[in-house]
């Protein structure tokens, strides 16, 4: 099954290491991550979930809930929770999905043939509250993943969700967001009280709005 941007993301049960879950009902009108690992007990997915545990806060403030999935069974997936504890110093409470018969791993196509027959890639989807597939990042096994990216890329889509601000290449938190298309530039003077600066017709930059500064 190949899924797109704007897709509906899969619905799915699973057994995770927090228990039976149901996707949706775990996300709620949340934001989600759902984030794939080759493995258990590899050092790059050690690390990741070490990571991802570590910016608990940060997943917090943005109304994102994580969840990890790999094909190996849900008894490897405690030992393993205790490793990335250990060594990352960290306390992982997010659910990691056991995917033994791999149906969460086939609906969102996470196995790639000629890079693994069995293992998953590490594909990463960020999921909006209405359902809806809002990213879609895919790293080689070998390739851990940039949180910060991760964080900066939920900031933008949040954005654009909330207030219809796109954001220029290599934007962080703070600075300035561009004003959507489809928002005129009359409205825009409207619906940004901080000034719009006009660059081009097309392009024009507001500052974001005061709640949105992370």
């Amino acid at each position: 099954m190949s899924l797109h941007l704007g897709d509906k993301a899969p619905n799915f049960r699973a057994q995770t290491t927090e228990g039976e879950i149901d996707f949706y009902e775990f996300l709620g009108d949340s934001w989600g991550i759902l984030f794939s690992h080759p493995a258990d007990y590899t050092p790059v997915c050690t690390t990741e979930l070490g990571r991802t545990a570590l910016l608990k806060e940060e997943f917090a403030k943005r109304n994102v809930k994580v969840l990890a999935v790999s094909v190996d069974p849900l008894d490897k997936h405690f030992g393993w929770r205790n490793d990335i504890n250990e060594t990352q110093n960290c306390q992982v409470d997010f659910p990691i999905i056991a995917d033994e018969d791999r149906q969460v791993a086939t609906l969102y196509d996470m196995i790639h043939p000629n890079a693994s027959a069995t293992a998953t890639v590490r594909s990463l989807f960020v999921i909006g509250p209405d359902k809806t597939i809002k990213l879609m990042i895919t790293y080689p096994a070998s390739t851990g993943r940039n949180f910060h990216e991760v964080l900066r890329v939920v900031d933008s889509l949040q954005l654009t969700s909330k207030h219809s601000l796109a954001t220029p290449a290599d934007w962080k938190p703070g600075e300035d967001a561009i004003v959507v298309p489809s928002v005129s530039t009359e409205d825009a003077m409207k619906k940004f009280p901080k000034g719009v600066k006009v660059v081009k017709p097309y392009l024009r930059y507001t500052p974001v709005p005061d709640e949105e500064q992370k």
